[in-house]
């Protein structure tokens, strides 16, 4: 059993409403994001691979294009901008494309904030 592991970056703008009166959530601001996405399975026989680099990059760059430099309260989708929405959101668009999918890691590391999602079935 093998894990594969590819990261992109984006820089994305939202609005927030937390439960707690924070005004700065409230107003349009960014964030720099990382995401890690990590399939695990077998490798195939005739090929050697989890998944095909290329393959897996192309998926992920559909993804990306669809998150940088948006302004997600306008993603289709997506909902209220928490990294646990864009884990699960991530997950969506890579499902039918990366059949081993195992883990949507969503980072904002300049707050040292992290959300992992692991699928329905997890």
């Amino acid at each position: 059993m093998f894990e594969l592991s590819k990261q992109f970056r984006f820089e994305a703008a939202h609005t927030l409403h937390r439960a707690i009166d924070v005004e700065p959530s409230r107003r349009i601001h960014g964030h720099s994001y990382r995401a890690e996405v990590t399939l695990r399975g077998p490798r195939d026989p005739e090929s050697g691979m989890v998944m095909d680099l290329g393959v897996f990059r192309r998926a992920l760059d559909d993804v990306r294009d669809g998150l940088d430099h948006r302004f997600l309260d306008e993603v289709a989708g997506l909902g209220p901008a928490t990294l646990e929405n864009l884990s699960a959101w991530i997950w969506r668009r890579l499902e039918a494309d990366c059949p081993n999918l195992a883990r949507v890691t969503v980072y904002r590391d300049s707050e040292g904030d992290a959300c992992a999602y692991f699928g329905p079935s997890a």
